[in-house]
């Protein structure tokens, strides 16, 4: 069965925003791509390593999965889950996304 996966809410905001930007042409890609997605995440519930270390924060446990044009950034949390932290769209500057601002 392997690790559960957990979406934190950057997450989920970047795969609406994704979906609402494909359906803008096409409902059909849209939802397909939405899929193909989250397809892409299920595969590190087996195999959480499968990402390499994402090198902003150089930290084992952080790690990204490049999928299409996306870099799906994530924490693993030994033996309990995965927190799927951004969905970035490699267009977008990653220094801008908001998953990486501190929160005060």
């Amino acid at each position: 069965m392997g690790l559960k996966i957990i979406y934190s809410r950057f997450a989920l905001r970047d795969l609406k925003e994704a979906y609402d930007f494909i359906s803008k042409d096409s409902v059909r890609y849209a939802k397909q791509e939405k899929r193909l997605i989250k397809e892409a995440i299920k595969k590190l519930k087996i195999n959480p390593l499968l990402g390499k270390t994402f090198e902003k924060f150089n930290e084992e446990n952080t790690r990204e999965l490049i999928f299409k044009n996306y870099r799906i950034v994530y924490d693993i949390y030994e033996n309990e889950f995965i927190e799927i932290l951004t969905i970035h769209h490699h267009a977008r500057l990653i220094t801008n996304n908001p998953a990486f601002k501190d929160e005060e």
